[in-house]
Parts: structure tokens; C-alpha cells; sequence
């Protein structure tokens, strides 16, 4: 089996940014509701502020991934496309460059 193409390596990397991304934003919905339901619940275990700044601290930190994590989904977007070109002059293979494309356009 020949090895994967840089063109299929630039498409995967560009995919697993994606469900990175994806999956932090799950996360943040989940911490989100957990520190919803903390502060309407009553203290009834004596560190009812403890987790409050807990949770509140875990969403500070996750928000902060989303700008690095945007750049970086930019800079594998930019290396496709150009990966793209490159391909389509040499002949790359047409499954691997359909897929490039399918992911490009439902980036948009």
C-alpha cells in the first residue's frame, strides 16, 4: 500500500481540527449547564462557592482554546487548498481531491 498523499494528510489534519473544534464546543455547553444547575442549587455540602469558581475557572479556560484553535483550522484550510492546486496539476488521485473539495465547500 502506497503512503497517504500530502493532499490526504492536509484533508485529515483539516477534518480532526474540525471535530476538535466541535468537541469544545460541546464541552462548553456541557460546563455551561453544569454551572447552571450549580448556581441554582442550594450549598448543601459547604463548597457550593468552590465549585462555582471551579466551573467558572474550567469555562474561562475552555473559551481560551477557540481563537488558536480558529487559527490553526485556518492555516490547515489555506495548506488544502494550496495542496488542491498543487494536486490537480499533478494528478492526484480523484477520490482524495473530491474529498478536499466536499470539505472545503462545507467549510463555507
Amino acid at each position: 500500500m502506497s503512503p497517504p498523499s500530502s493532499l490526504a494528510i492536509a484533508t485529515g489534519a483539516l477534518q480532526r481540527l474540525i471535530k476538535e473544534e466541535a468537541s469544545y464546543h460541546d464541552e462548553l455547553k456541557a460546563q455551561e449547564a453544569r454551572l447552571q444547575k450549580l448556581t441554582n442549587s442550594s450549598d448543601e455540602d459547604g463548597n457550593h462557592d468552590w465549585n462555582i469558581r471551579q466551573e467558572r475557572t474550567a469555562i474561562e479556560q475552555t473559551r481560551a482554546v477557540f481563537p488558536s484553535l480558529k487559527q490553526r483550522i485556518l492555516e490547515a484550510q489555506e495548506n488544502v487548498k494550496r495542496q488542491l492546486e498543487e494536486g490537480e496539476n499533478s494528478g492526484a488521485d480523484e477520490i482524495e481531491v473530491k474529498r478536499a473539495k466536499e470539505l472545503l465547500e462545507n467549510m463555507e
